[in-house]
C-alpha cells in the first residue's frame, strides 16, 4: 500500500494554522485586578516587560489538529493497492453444495455470482442471473487475486460466446442433477411426431440491366442452401416485375429510390437487401450485420414498419467485397436475411472463460470518510476544551 494525494493543492490551506496561534497570543485568559492596601502609597513604576506566553495550550493544540485534518481532507488522501487479495470463490446459482464445499478452502471469500456479489451465506439469487456477472467480477478484483468459479453442469441465460477475462480462473463444474426414478404406466402408443428440417430460404432478386452480373452471387448462395437433386427457391427478374406475394426475402440491385410498392411490401414484414446505389428509408438507427476481415461494416440493417432493411456499404462486386466469392458467403447471407436467436443454454464445460483480456485498473481506497469521522471527534474535543467550567477567570 502506498499513500497519495489526489488534490495536493489542498495543502495550501495549512496557512490557516497561523490563525489560532495569533488568536491565542493576542487574547489571554481573562484576569481580575485586586488592590492591596500596602501597595497603595508606592510610586508608580514602569511595568515590567512581559515574555511571550501562550495560554490554554491543549485547546490550541486541538484547534491546530482540527485545521490540519480539514486541510488533509481537502487534499483527498488515498491508499493505492489497498485491496483485498484473498482468493475469491464465485458460486453460480444452481451449483450443488457438495461441489462448493470441495472447492472452498478456509480463508476464501465466497460470494454468489450475481449482481452485487452477495455473500454466499445469504439467500441464493435466481438461477437466471448466474453467469452474467462474471466479467464484472473480473473488473472489480485486483489482478493478483485468484478466482475460482463453481457452476452447475448446465448454464442458463448465457451469452453466445465464451467470456474473455483478464485472468485465468479455476472453472469447477458441478455434477449432473440426479435422475429421479418414476414408475410409469404405459398406455396406448401415441402417434409418432416427425421433425423435419426447415425449408431453405426463398430468394427473390430484382436487378437493373447494369447489375445483371451480380445476380450470380445470390444464385450460388441459394443453390448452396438447397439439398442435392432439388431446385433452389430462386426467382430473378428485372426490376419491373412485381415481388411474389409469398416471398419473404428480396435482393434489390438497382440505383435510385425503391418503388413505393416494394417499400410497402417491406413495411408489411418483408426483408430487403439493397445495393449501395439504392435509396430506401429506414426508421431509427442502423447496426452492422456483416463485417469484413478487418472488422469494417459491409452491410447495416434497420427497421421499416414490420420489416427489415439491409443496406450494403460497398459496390456489389468482388473487387470491393472479396467475401462475395468466399465459401462462407451463403452462411453470411442467410444470417443477414434470417438471423437465428443466440443460444441461451449451454453445457458448463463448453463455456469455460478465456483469458487474455486487458487488466482493469483498480480505484484507490478513499480515506476521506475516515478523516471525516476523525474530524468530528477532534471538533467535539475542541468544543469541550473551549466550554469547560475550568476556564474560569484567573484571579
Amino acid at each position: 500500500m502506498s499513500p497519495a494525494l489526489l488534490l495536493p493543492a489542498g495543502l495550501a490551506a495549512l496557512l490557516t494554522l497561523a490563525i489560532p496561534v495569533v488568536i491565542h497570543i493576542a487574547r489571554r485568559t481573562e484576569s481580575r485586578t485586586v488592590d492591596f492596601a500596602a501597595l497603595r502609597w508606592l510610586d508608580a513604576a514602569p511595568k515590567p516587560r512581559r515574555s511571550l506566553m501562550i495560554d490554554e495550550r491543549f485547546l490550541l493544540a486541538a484547534r491546530l489538529l482540527l485545521l490540519a485534518m480539514i486541510t488533509l481532507w481537502l487534499a483527498a488522501p488515498v491508499l493505492r493497492n489497498a485491496v483485498d487479495t484473498r482468493p475469491v470463490v464465485a458460486v453460480a446459482p444452481g451449483a450443488d453444495t457438495e461441489t462448493v464445499a470441495a472447492a472452498t478452502d478456509k480463508g476464501d471469500h465466497v460470494v454468489w455470482l450475481a449482481p452485487g456479489f452477495p455473500e454466499h451465506g445469504t439467500l441464493a439469487p435466481p438461477a437466471s442471473d448466474d453467469i452474467i456477472s462474471l466479467r464484472q467480477l473480473d473488473a472489480e478484483l485486483p489482478a493478483d487475486a485468484p478466482v475460482k468459479v463453481v457452476v452447475p453442469a448446465t448454464l442458463e441465460a448465457v451469452d453466445a460466446e465464451r467470456p474473455k477475462l483478464s485472468r485465468r480462473v479455476d472453472w469447477t463444474v458441478g455434477a449432473e442433477a440426479p435422475v429421479r426414478r418414476v414408475d410409469w404406466t404405459v398406455g396406448a402408443e401415441a402417434p409418432v411426431r416427425r421433425v423435419t428440417a426447415p425449408d431453405p430460404l426463398g430468394l427473390s432478386v430484382r436487378y437493373a440491366p447494369e447489375a445483371e452480373d451480380a445476380v450470380r452471387y445470390f444464385r450460388a448462395a441459394a443453390t448452396a442452401w438447397t439439398p442435392v437433386n432439388a431446385e433452389p427457391a430462386f426467382d430473378a427478374a428485372a426490376i419491373g416485375r412485381a415481388v411474389p406475394g409469398n416471398s419473404r426475402h428480396l435482393i434489390w440491385l438497382a440505383s435510385g429510390p425503391v418503388p413505393e410498392p416494394v417499400e410497402a411490401w417491406v413495411r408489411g414484414g418483408g426483408v430487403i437487401l439493397a445495393a449501395l446505389e439504392a435509396r430506401i428509408s429506414v426508421e431509427g438507427e442502423t447496426i452492422p450485420v456483416w463485417r469484413g476481415t478487418a472488422g469494417e461494416p459491409l452491410a447495416v440493417a434497420g427497421r421499416l414498419g414490420r420489416g427489415r432493411v439491409i443496406r450494403l456499404t460497398r459496390v456489389l462486386e468482388a473487387a470491393a467485397i472479396p467475401q462475395l466469392v468466399e465459401p462462407d458467403f451463403p452462411d453470411a447471407l442467410q444470417t443477414m436475411l434470417d438471423p437465428r436467436p443466440a443460444p441461451a443454454r449451454v453445457a458448463a464445460v463448453d463455456h469455460a472463460p478465456l483469458s487474455g483480456a486487458a487488466p482493469y485498473d483498480q480505484p484507490p481506497l478513499d480515506l476521506r470518510p475516515w478523516l471525516a469521522l476523525l474530524i468530528a471527534i477532534i471538533f467535539a474535543a475542541e468544543r469541550w476544551l473551549a466550554t469547560r467550567r475550568a476556564r474560569a477567570a484567573a484571579p
